[in-house]
């Protein structure tokens, strides 16, 4: 993969960087695909959804708006995540178990940790568009993360 900065360069505004205070929890640090969207506060049932299906090499942004309280993606979810083909998770809030997450060859992005899991309540959106640190996200864009950031575009960047 290009790295994000090589991308900004040749692709300018067509590269939308999401600025927010990403740490790299998943054992893999670069990772891009296209975008599949959860949107949820404090309830990772589609998370749970979306990772049971084939990921086909897709990225999951979960927009769980910026919530430090609950963690949106656990060991479970991200090994299903990671056996069911998914490139990576991004997510705009938490995540737990971040040891166990950090063996597993996936990509996961977020803005920190919380050991407390999420309440069940089937609440959410899935395939929706979200913004993220002012740019908006959609289903079927393309991800492309690494040390140095996330990025999305319309189309796939060389």
């Amino acid at each position: 993969m290009t790295g994000t900065c090589d991308l900004c360069d040749a692709h300018g505004d067509a590269a939308r960087v999401l600025a927010l205070p990403w740490r790299d929890y998943g054992g893999r640090i670069a990772f891009s695909g296209q975008v599949s969207t959860v949107q949820a506060l404090e309830d990772n049932s589609k998370v749970r959804e979306a990772v049971a299906e084939a990921g086909g090499g897709r990225v999951l942004v979960v927009d769980g708006g910026g919530s430090l309280r609950r963690a949106m993606l656990g060991d479970l979810l991200a090994e299903k995540a990671a056996a069911n083909g998914w490139a990576g998770v991004v997510v705009v809030g938490a995540i737990r178990d971040s040891a166990a997450i950090g063996r597993l060859a996936l990509g996961v992005k977020a803005l920190g940790t919380c050991p407390r899991k999420t309440d069940k309540r089937d609440q959410g959106l899935r395939e929706v568009a979200v913004e993220i640190g002012g740019v908006a996200v959609r289903p079927g864009d393309w991800l492309y993360a690494d040390e140095d950031g996330v990025i999305v575009a319309e189309t796939a960047l060389t």
